[in-house]
């Protein structure tokens, strides 16, 4: 830049004359006018063309938010149809377990009246369930003994159970306790409304189930008096 240092303007105007200075100066002064304004047409076609991409991907975004808006809403919709489906479900399923539970008590009732040798003192056996374990003759048995009384004291008493089938085409029965670790504590109940007692069982190799003779016995106490229940209940399996 020592360069322009140099440059007298005094004597460059002197060599050239008035006119001609004059002629320069202004040649200069439309050079830069005319750079400055093909710069910043530059710069204003590049703002443009810059606003213009920033509009299209602006434009983008409203789209995909409108689109995620209509999503959302949609799922919203879905969910509220869901929950609302769900708990019609769950009211229906709440109705039929009221209407099987007010038949099982009518059905009990009449049981009582035309089948009285099916409870004693109001229990009666609800369900009796064998279920095959993993391993060979390995079964699991589950009994469900309900007190049917309006006016309900505890239950009290204990089960006996058999297996009745064949053994080397022989017929056979097999008591609970010889083929199995339960003892008469495991086999007891105590109860006001209803009671589950289960247990496992090994059978003898060779033996074929046919069915189950289950007992329940009440105990002689304070409240109830000595008595027993008897049900035959076919071998199958869950």
């Amino acid at each position: 830049m020592n360069w322009l240092a140099k440059i007298n303007l005094k004597v460059v105007a002197q060599r050239l004359g008035s006119y001609k200075s004059a002629m320069l100066l202004l040649s200069l002064i439309v050079l830069c006018l005319f750079v400055g304004y093909r710069v910043g047409n530059y710069y204003q076609h590049f703002q443009i063309n810059t606003l213009k991409q920033q509009k299209k991907q602006l434009d983008a975004l409203y789209l995909e938010q409108a689109s995620q808006t209509g999503k959302i809403n949609t799922l919203k919709i879905e969910l509220k149809l869901e929950q609302l489906a769900n708990k019609n479900a769950q009211i229906t399923l709440k109705n039929k377990e009221e209407q099987h539970y007010q038949l099982k008590k009518q059905l009990a009732f009449y049981e009582k009246i035309m089948a009285p040798e099916k409870e004693i003192n109001g229990v009666v056996i609800d369900k009796v369930k064998i279920s095959a374990r993993l391993s060979s003759s390995h079964y699991r048995f589950q009994v469900t003994l309900v007190q049917q009384l309006l006016k309900k004291r505890y239950a009290k008493g204990y089960i006996e159970l058999d297996v009745v089938g064949s053994l080397h085409n022989k017929s056979s029965r097999i008591k609970l306790n010889d083929i199995s670790t339960l003892i008469k504590k495991d086999l007891s109940f105590s109860f006001k409304y209803f009671q589950i007692i289960e247990g496992d069982f090994i059978l003898p190799d060779g033996f074929i189930p046919e069915t189950l003779q289950l007992s329940v016995i009440l105990t002689k106490n304070k409240w109830q008096k000595y008595q027993m229940l008897t049900k035959n209940i076919p071998w199958t399996l869950e």
